[in-house]
């Protein structure tokens, strides 16, 4: 995209705009001048508190704020009407929910297809960006010790595992494939960004689930999630909402990104965090990787997102040192 359409009077929607990476995402879009149509789903029952989001710099002059719901995607088109790009976060966050529910998967799928239809009868979307997940890529029996944009998870394989973000994985896996093939159809150009753990500070007056399953250690809790992953791939959300915002400016872009900076393991982990906060009693784990049952998952390459010339700038002590301080601040720790 050229150069004049970066930031500027450059108008853009984020859907999903209150959570933890859409609300990210809004602060570092008005921050480089654009200005931003976002979309929240209201409670009937009770009215919300999106004052993180409306007291951001800029907010005032370059935010404006619709109400939609993914039950009703036509809800979204207004929201998208006269933008440039649409950066597509929305959908339900049941992250650790082991049963597939069929009927929620098919009103994601539908929702993303109908929002693609809003973007291209806009007739002023030059680029969508979507984000997706690395359960769509590692979650299959291929055996292979690092993986690329060329791999999918295999939903029958996820559901038959039954393990932990059964639905969270089948939904990605699926949603992400289906907007592909639209796109490809009728000539819509889509980014999907992949992206690993998020991990990091956050603008939400809650703890994210992401960041509140890499604090679980700090919390002390005795039960971890990551402890079911041989290698744990993560990025810092600065990063990977930096990607996007690269990726939708980019003139080349074009298909799938890994959005993965660093990896460790469940005891480097845990020997990285007692070395660095040994203010917190964390939990000592037996060093013993034949241990580990449940998904192993591989390596990821990101080969093809700092070829294009993107570069991470966080590593593992910003993204647990941002967390804490906002935990700290919320008076969670």
């Amino acid at each position: 995209m050229e150069n004049k359409e970066k930031g500027g009077s450059s108008r853009v929607c984020v859907t999903g705009g209150t959570g933890f990476l859409g609300s990210w995402l809004i602060m570092r879009l008005l921050q480089r001048g654009y200005s931003v149509n976002t979309t929240i789903r209201s409670h009937p029952d009770r009215k919300r508190d999106i004052s993180y989001l409306t007291n951001l710099e800029g907010a005032s002059e370059r935010l404006q704020i619709f109400n939609a719901d993914i039950n009703k995607p036509q809800s979204f088109a207004a929201a998208i009407e006269g933008c440039l790009g649409v950066f597509h976060l929305a959908q339900p966050m049941d992250i650790e929910d082991e049963e597939v529910d069929e009927t929620k998967v098919k009103i994601v799928i539908t929702a993303t297809l109908e929002i693609l239809q809003a973007c291209i009868d806009s007739k002023t979307v030059k680029r969508v960006v979507y984000t997706s997940s690395a359960t769509a890529v590692v979650l299959n029996d291929k055996g292979l010790d690092i993986l690329d944009e060329s791999s999918c998870s295999d939903v029958d394989l996820i559901k038959f595992g039954k393990t932990f973000g059964t639905f969270y994985s089948v939904c990605k896996t699926l949603t992400e494939k289906a907007a592909i093939e639209f796109s490809g159809k009728n000539g819509l150009e889509l980014v999907s960004v992949v992206a690993s753990w998020v991990h990091g500070p956050f603008i939400t007056p809650h703890c994210p689930d992401t960041v509140r399953i890499f604090m679980d250690m700090i919390f002390g809790h005795r039960e971890c999630v990551l402890e079911k992953q041989k290698y744990i791939p993560f990025v810092h959300v600065d990063d990977v909402m930096n990607a996007h915002i690269f990726l939708f400016e980019h003139p080349n872009a074009k298909g799938r990104y890994i959005c993965s900076s660093a990896e460790t393991t469940v005891h480097e982990l845990y020997k990285f965090l007692a070395a660095r906060y040994p203010q917190y009693q964390i939990p000592i784990i037996e060093d013993s990787m034949e241990e580990i049952s449940g998904v192993k998952c591989p390596r990821l390459s990101a080969k093809k997102l700092l070829d294009t010339g993107f570069k991470f700038k966080y590593g593992q002590e910003e993204m647990y040192d941002g967390a804490i301080e906002c935990c700290k601040i919320r008076g969670l720790l």
